[in-house]
């Protein structure tokens, strides 16, 4: 090798040298852009999941569990999904996540309780929960230790989900329908799946599955009540359209109809008012083709009520706001007249109400609580006189030992 020829090499190591450092640096920024992109997509469906509601105790740190859901067979804690090692799920793997939401099995190779709806998310794709586990990585980890099962004795003894899960549970991911649109199938996936909103507006059966002839018309959770979402005219979204429920979820209102309260208003706040309004529309157009169902005066329970003292009471505490007629006032104050709260079959929403009042929001002016004002009665009077008149054809089947109970754990 000559001496002029030892320059030139020298020359030509380092400039492969540096080419060789640019491909890494392009290629290790075109993974970490990647890999932003998966979070950023798994913080969208765990949004649209709402993850954070359940899993995030009032006061607690969000994701870090400890939220307590009542069941009629005892208490059931949610657990610590945070990336803690010790707590939370710090050392699940990817397929150990997938295992819990799409077969309902923890890490321990326990059942899970069907207060988490795995029945709901094993329609979700791998692809996406995979985009979830990716963005939970990413939170902040919190070391807080939840025992979970608080259930009363036989119920709190995992083995006795085998039964169930044989009887309730079908794994499988969902499956569009050629038949429909890709905008009604996108929301068919999102309420089936990631929204799980059957799990809410929908009765249960004495084991706490829910009644398949009875899906989306209306239940009791938190001791408020989930409205039906069925094209039934009355109780349901049948009046409403598309446009209507996609901008209902997207601010918590409907104007001059009704706004979201007590859990609903949680899941606007939390999921839904971030979705895009794609998806909010495709989510719209799936619950208008679902087909009408009324649990309406289901029991045939009726109360005989003192139509005049209604009339008395609802002139001398609300018609000053809602007006006589129960019109409200557009975008500030909620209508009486066809307002789904008010005409729904269970009356523990307008109960909740008038005894907690409601703060102000989405324009709406706050509403006083009358808990000092009315007496059990009286509360029960105006309740049974709003849903029957104007055209209400709710029944009067308010009772005052029902808002006794209301009153004496009104919630949160």
């Amino acid at each position: 090798m000559s001496a002029l020829s030892i320059p030139f090499f020298s020359v030509q190591l380092r400039l492969g040298l540096t080419l060789r450092i640019f491909a890494l640096i392009f290629s290790f920024t075109g993974f970490s852009a990647a890999a932003q992109s998966a979070v950023k997509n798994g913080e969208y469906l765990a949004t649209a999941g709402d993850c954070v509601s359940c899993h995030t105790a009032p006061g607690g740190q969000p994701f870090a569990g400890g939220l307590k859901m009542k069941t009629p067979f005892g208490d059931l804690l949610s657990p610590n999904i945070t990336p803690d090692a010790a707590t939370g799920i710090g050392s699940w793997s990817k397929d150990d996540f997938f295992r819990a939401l799409h077969d309902g099995i923890n890490k321990k190779g326990q059942d899970l309780y069907p207060a988490m709806p795995f029945t709901s998310y094993t329609k979700v794709s791998r692809e996406d929960i995979d985009a979830i586990y990716d963005y939970l990585r990413t939170v902040k980890p919190v070391n807080n230790a939840v025992k979970v099962n608080q259930l009363d004795f036989p119920f709190n003894i995992r083995s006795s989900m085998l039964v169930w899960r044989e009887l309730f549970f079908t794994r499988g991911f969902f499956k569009p329908d050629p038949k429909q649109s890709d905008v009604w199938n996108r929301g068919a996936y999102l309420v089936e799946g990631l929204e799980h909103c059957s799990a809410c507006h929908s009765p249960r059966n004495i084991m706490g599955a829910i009644k398949p002839s009875k899906e989306y018309t209306g239940a009791v959770i938190d001791g408020w009540y989930a409205l039906n979402l069925t094209s039934e005219p009355i109780t349901g979204l049948g009046k409403w359209s598309a446009q209507d429920i996609a901008s209902y979820l997207k601010t918590g209102k409907y104007p001059g109809k009704t706004t979201a309260l007590g859990p609903m208003e949680e899941v606007v706040h939390n999921s839904t008012r971030h979705l895009t309004d794609a998806d909010l529309l495709a989510m719209a157009t799936y619950l208008k083709s679902l087909p009408a169902n009324s649990s309406l005066m289901a029991d045939g329970r009726k109360i005989d009520t003192n139509k005049a003292e209604g009339t008395r009471l609802y002139v001398d505490n609300c018609s000053g706001c809602h007006q006589s007629s129960g019109r409200g006032i557009k975008d500030v104050i909620p209508p009486l007249d066809g307002n789904p709260v008010i005409i729904a079959p269970d009356g523990a929403n307008i109960i909740k109400v008038m005894i907690r009042g409601v703060n102000g929001r989405n324009g709406y002016i706050p509403m006083p609580a009358f808990a000092s004002r009315l007496s059990d009665d009286e509360i029960a009077a105006i309740a049974n006189y709003v849903r029957t008149s104007w055209g209400n054809s709710a029944s009067a089947n308010i009772t005052a030992a029902e808002v006794k109970k209301v009153r004496a754990n009104p919630g949160i």
